[in-house]
């Protein structure tokens, strides 16, 4: 199960990816106003208020898995339905501050976790019922992508829209 092609240098961007989560996320809605978080990133797509409670919502059941995978060997974890979830009434009505401040706390507890991993911790892992068995390694650089890519929706609807 060893991921040969991930190098400790790829780990450790990784983390400072997820390390820097919370500001990007944080600077990426700074001064948008309702009209403006309500505003789908993609035609058909989430809004920004939606994404940014996807965000949170994604990387806490992360967090869980790590947890498990470091604990428990080779759990099978439990998938949740992201497009249901972002449907709930708090992901179309909750303050996107409250995301924002559950993301930070929650991404320091991650990055410290992180941090603290021997190798062959890192090498530990869990089976997603539609992805099949993944490591705590290529599961912290899926979510330092996962962080990049939906700052990124945001920053791109803001550079479209002029805001």
């Amino acid at each position: 199960m060893r991921s040969k092609a991930v190098t400790p240098d790829d780990r450790r961007e990784a983390i400072a990816v997820l390390a820097e989560l919370p500001a990007l996320l944080r600077n990426a809605v700074d001064g948008l106003d309702q009209g403006q978080l309500r505003t789908p990133y993609r035609e058909g797509g989430w809004t920004v208020q939606q994404l940014v409670h996807h965000i949170a919502d994604s990387h806490m059941n992360c967090f869980v898995r790590v947890r498990l995978a470091l604990t428990e060997d080779f759990p099978t974890i439990v998938a949740y339905d992201e497009k249901a979830w972002a449907k709930l009434h708090d992901s179309e009505a909750a303050p996107v501050e409250w995301s924002l401040e559950l993301v930070e706390g929650l991404h320091a507890r991650w990055v410290m976790l992180l941090q603290s991993l021997t190798e062959d911790e890192w090498q530990r892992g869990y089976r997603h019922p539609e992805n099949g068995p993944m490591t705590v390694e290529t599961t912290a650089l899926l979510y330092a992508w996962h962080s990049r890519h939906h700052v990124a929706h945001i920053t791109h609807l803001r550079s479209r829209e002029g805001w």
